[in-house]
């Protein structure tokens, strides 16, 4: 007995079962004969269709190309936009100031805020600066390292923090760093322009040597240029491991090792020893060149003569709205047409081909939403009167030049016209010797930020990550610093019929979180940089507290 197979064994085919009637194929029906070529065709066709699953292949075509060419008739540039655009998504800033200006000119509830504001900035007790001293002297050196300074200011403050760590941690000579040379802040500036360097090399005297240049037996060997010796390409925050055990042999070896670029190159969880390194760099080691120094100490000075009605005390603002930082952020505004032009002409000086990439695509409304945009100057006045700051309030403003100035600070002024910028507070023979160095003039804003009663960042970056931390270790680690969440900020300023009242309340909550987010204790995340407790100080007892506040 063979079992059955469905497929036939041999060429032959086998019969198969008449079909039931009920699904027989009906016979295509008849046409009169066509006359021309296109009615045969046609009713060949026809006559596909009709029969038996014919149609069933065909509809579904003959649908879709009916529908792709109705959509290829249609023009979208023309359709309107869509009306709704999500909650923070737009920029309706001036709409809601125009709105709350008659109440807020009529508060007069707001003149000692900058007296009260960090009244409960304590409870948990203050901090003092604590870097141990070494007694211990130092062992003979392993080798030179010479490092390449990337970036602006206080990324090359990075650079030069991370290596004294380095240096110290391997028992190495420091050549003074080297300042690259960059198109975008194109500072020429050196070392010693900048910093002290010799209260530098003093300060660093028991822990680190520093020399400012290579002896030269050593760099014969490299027919005295500096780019023959062996450059180290290190990985963005590399442990210390790392340099243990991969760039100390190579510098035994060779005698002299070069790391460029070095901003970032070290981790931000390091061991204690290396952690204190860093603090002495930062805090103690690194102070501006006497002019810098100078100037700076006068403005504050200035800043707080012009404050007397507030015993002395200003606002700093560190503003980011220059017409590069603006075009990078790929945010829409109010200035139309013109704005449009300003911003796609910046972006392809500054990046040239960056944003215009073939599928690049940019939603200025998300990014709005996410709190990405550079707030403008009258956002920032609008932040500070509903935090309770009044017209009395003396503010210094640490910026480049602000993009259509005129226009945007105009609002700023109105709402607080003790305004003041270094440019303002100095005649053009002071200002002179320091205007065509952004470093320099960097240096200047962040002397005048340090000591101000209250200091207001509103887009992040290197800048106020180091006045976070530098004010935490001056004034009991409480950085005494506004940093407002600006995706809550694009969602009020959004709302151009919210009352006074009501958007007052919102912003004295910010400030109240800005006050409770003063003081923070370092996680292995954090840099000493911005977050100095407890690496580089400890806490006060009571004791000590009863003390100070006895001597003052």
């Amino acid at each position: 007995m063979h079992a059955y197979c469905r497929v036939p064994s041999s060429g032959q085919s086998s019969p198969s079962a008449p079909s039931s009637p009920r699904f027989r194929s009906k016979p295509a029906p008849r046409f009169p004969a066509p006359k021309t070529l296109p009615q045969h065709l046609a009713s060949q066709f026809l006559a596909l269709l009709l029969r038996r699953q014919g149609i069933f292949l065909f509809a579904p075509l003959i649908y879709i190309s009916a529908v792709l060419f109705y959509i290829n008739t249609l023009d979208f540039h023309n359709f309107p936009p869509p009306h709704y655009a999500p909650p923070g998504s737009v920029y309706r800033s001036p709409q809601l100031y125009a709105n709350l200006r008659p109440q807020m000119d009529s508060d007069n509830s707001n003149a000692d805020a900058i007296s009260t504001i960090w009244r409960n900035s304590y409870k948990g007790g203050e901090w003092r600066p604590c870097i141990d001293e070494s007694s211990r002297g130092l062992p003979e050196s392993n080798g030179y390292i010479y490092i390449e300074a990337n970036g602006g200011l206080n990324q090359q403050r990075t650079s030069i923090c991370n290596a004294v760590a380095v240096a110290g941690y391997l028992n190495a000579t420091l050549i003074i760093p080297h300042f690259h040379f960059h198109s975008i802040w194109r500072d020429p500036s050196k070392f010693s322009d900048i910093y002290d360097e010799e209260f530098f090399v003093k300060t660093l005297v028991n822990d680190v040597r520093v020399v400012d240049k290579v002896p030269g037996l050593i760099m014969e060997r490299f027919d005295h240029n500096m780019t023959n010796v062996y450059n180290f390409r290190i990985k963005a925050l590399s442990s210390v491991s790392y340099y243990r055990g991969t760039v100390l042999p190579k510098m035994v070896e060779e005698q002299i090792i070069r790391i460029s670029p070095f901003a970032n190159r070290l981790s931000f969880d390091a061991p204690p020893a290396v952690q204190r390194l860093r603090c002495l760099a930062n805090y103690e080691a690194l102070r501006f060149s006497n002019p810098i120094l100078s100037l700076g100490q006068t403005l504050v000075a200035r800043m707080k003569d012009r404050s007397a009605n507030n015993s002395g005390k200003y606002i700093s603002v560190h503003l980011r709205f220059e017409e590069d930082m603006v075009a990078f952020s790929c945010c829409i505004y109010d200035g139309g047409d013109k704005e449009k032009i300003d911003m796609d002409a910046a972006r392809e000086r500054g990046w040239r081909g960056k944003f215009t990439k073939r599928g690049k695509v940019i939603h200025p409304g998300a990014i709005r939403i996410n709190g990405k945009c550079p707030l403008t100057p009258l956002e920032v006045g609008l932040m500070l009167r509903g935090m309770g700051f009044g017209k009395s309030t003396s503010i210094y403003l640490a910026s480049g030049k602000i993009y259509d100035s005129e226009r945007h600070m105009k609002p700023l002024l109105e709402m607080f016209p003790l305004l003041q910028t270094k440019e303002m507070l100095t005649s053009h023979e002071e200002l002179a010797p320091f205007q065509n160095y952004s470093s320099r003039m960097a240096a200047i804003d962040y002397t005048v930020c340090l000591h101000s009663e209250v200091f207001v960042t509103t887009q992040g970056g290197n800048f106020p990550h180091f006045l976070l931390g530098h004010r935490r270790f001056l004034y009991g680690g409480h950085s005494r610093t506004i940093r407002p969440d600006k995706r809550k900020l694009a969602l009020l300023y959004d709302n151009p019929n919210i009352g006074w009242k009501s958007f007052k309340r919102q912003m004295l909550n910010v400030r109240a979180h800005s006050d409770s987010k003063g003081i923070e204790i370092k996680r292995p995340s954090d840099s000493v940089y911005s977050v100095p407790c407890p690496d580089c100080m400890r806490r006060s007892n009571k004791t000590e507290v009863l003390k100070s506040s006895l001597a003052t």
